[in-house]
């Protein structure tokens, strides 16, 4: 089947997002529905781990859009992770209310500790759960838009935007480490009791937040393949591929990275907010400028300019993560890290999803060289197939 067939989505979008939908729809039942001693039992911690690589794969697809398909290097997404995280925890604090520790009905825990004695004016509608998913995207999403303005009206590239983009992290980890500032300081926001509601430790809970993480996850990623595949993708990756040309032929590409810089960042803090009630913890930490790059690993081994491929990286480096630090091996991960960033540098370039495209076509293409040497032709007779046509 031809990848018209599929829309703007391609055969290999579309069995992602069948995969996802299969997900969604299984994982809860096999949670809910089966006895605790079932072989296809999955338990609540094992979903919520499922869960939380969801959300990092949707943190890839962020960056991917502005790496793989506009040529933006940014070390600074883990600050729009944990800005989305940060609203989403603000709005978990709020529903504590007097069944904290000190029993405040209006003041979070650490407030109490550190004797605040009223909400700082930027808490105001953290407790209405519209006002915090408008945060979610709002918080991330302008400070994006302000120092993509900035930065690249400024003509900031290369590994320069990189640095700063890495400053900006760093420079956040530091503000929100302070207990003056009013978000927990070095311990951040944790202990959630509700969310909308219902209890966020419940089984139920837990399984709705995986198959909202699965939708927001489809729905992110057809959000950037349809901007990709766009009049507006073309000039995105004409951009990342010769600038100066563009720029020369009268677009304002500074506009189309502001623009598509912000909308990655929207996306990275709907990943965090979706990942705080799931893990149940928000601190500074998640700042960390190391996450960022680590971040840039999962893109490179899935596979860049692919968005699919971002996402598998993302879950792939981090089931291995899990399986590495919860051993004999925990002290050697970060070395792994860099060895795996390294071979995949070296040998597959295109990471492992590139790579995969690269081989099936010829894979496809050598029984009919040994028929036709002439000329290797696809099943309609039009030339060598596209490897474009598998995304």
């Amino acid at each position: 089947m031809r990848a018209s067939s599929f829309g703007f989505v391609g055969p290999l979008g579309a069995g992602f997002l069948a995969l996802l939908a299969i997900a969604a729809i299984l994982v809860p039942l096999a949670n809910l529905a089966l006895p605790v001693g079932s072989a296809l039992h999955v338990s609540t911690a094992a979903m919520s781990l499922a869960g939380k690589y969801l959300c990092y794969a949707l943190l890839a697809v962020a960056l991917d859009l502005v790496w793989g398909y506009c040529g933006i290097l940014s070390l600074g997404h883990g600050a729009f992770f944990a800005l989305g995280g940060y609203a989403m925890g603000m709005y978990l604090m709020r529903q504590i209310g007097s069944r904290g520790v000190y029993g405040n009905p209006s003041l979070p825990d650490f407030m109490v500790f550190l004797n605040w004695t009223k909400l700082p004016w930027y808490w105001t509608g953290f407790d209405l759960f519209p006002v915090a998913a408008l945060m979610v995207l709002v918080a991330p999403g302008l400070l994006a838009f302000v120092f993509g303005w900035f930065a690249f009206r400024s003509r900031v590239t290369g590994v320069y935007l990189s640095i700063i983009t890495q400053a900006m992290t760093y420079a956040l980890q530091l503000a929100f480490f302070r207990n003056d500032m009013g978000f927990g300081g070095n311990n951040g926001m944790t202990d959630f009791k509700d969310v909308l509601g219902f209890p966020v430790q419940a089984d139920a809970t837990r399984a709705a937040l995986f198959t909202i993480t699965c939708v927001a996850l489809g729905g992110g990623y057809l959000l950037c393949r349809a901007l990709v595949t766009s009049k507006l993708g073309k000039v995105l990756i004409a951009i990342r591929d010769a600038e100066s040309r563009v720029r020369f032929l009268g677009y304002r590409v500074e506009n189309y990275k502001v623009f598509v810089f912000t909308i990655s960042a929207c996306l990275a803090g709907l990943a965090g907010a979706l990942y705080v009630p799931q893990i149940g913890i928000i601190n500074p930490s998640e700042f960390a400028p190391g996450n960022s790059i680590e971040m840039v690993i999962w893109v490179a081994v899935g596979g860049r300019g692919t968005l699919v491929g971002a996402a598998l990286g993302a879950i792939l480096v981090n089931y291995a993560k899990t399986l590495f630090t919860s051993g004999a091996m925990a002290e050697y991960w970060l070395f792994a890290l860099g060895g795996l960033f390294v071979v995949v540098t070296l040998f597959l370039p295109k990471g492992v999803l590139g790579a995969a495209m690269d081989w099936l076509p010829t894979r496809r293409a050598a029984p009919r060289e040994r028929t036709q040497p002439s000329a290797a032709r696809d099943d309609d007779g039009r030339g060598n197939l596209d490897p474009c046509e598998l995304t």
